[in-house]
């Protein structure tokens, strides 16, 4: 029985890490999953904070590489010019105004459209400085992530 506990926790562990690299939900999803599934929630936040952060390199060598042979493609191109188009509406102003906080401040508000994903097109599209960018999606997934674990906690106190 023991052994099955263990074996559901290393597999919650892993949704939530899954759900953490996703777009559709980044660490704002997989941070309340893994504690409501009851992993430890030090550990939770430590798997989703570290899944999420992996996604900023992975987005740039998409960015970089892969989206170069991709552009070609006129559904593709109607695509990423679209998606280009909205982040840079939703974060350009902050974005060309506070720079480095202002990726910070746009990766860590925890709302749908807001993120890493979001934070790393608007970096790449404002062509920053890929340290730069780096440094200001990780500490922004930093704060959102405590948020959001932080109120996952608090919720669960009240229950």
């Amino acid at each position: 029985m023991q052994v099955l506990n263990l074996y559901n926790l290393h597999i919650d562990l892993l949704i939530a890490a899954l759900w953490s690299l996703s777009p559709f939900g980044e660490a704002k999803v997989g941070i309340p999953y893994g504690i409501y599934q009851g992993a430890n929630e030090y550990l939770v936040f430590i798997v989703c904070f570290g899944a999420n952060v992996l996604v900023f390199p992975l987005m740039m060598f998409f960015l970089e590489y892969i989206n170069r042979h991709l552009i070609k493609w006129r559904f593709y191109k109607k695509s990423a010019v679209f998606v280009g188009q909205r982040a840079k509406k939703g974060s350009g102003k902050k974005i060309q105004r506070f720079g480095f906080l202002g990726i910070v401040l746009f990766v860590m508000i925890p709302l749908p459209g807001t993120g890493v994903y979001a934070g790393s097109i608007a970096a790449y599209l404002f062509k920053m400085k890929k340290r730069e960018a780096f440094a200001a999606n990780t500490i922004g997934i930093f704060f959102s992530s405590l948020i959001i674990w932080a109120a996952t906690l608090l919720s669960m106190e009240g229950a």
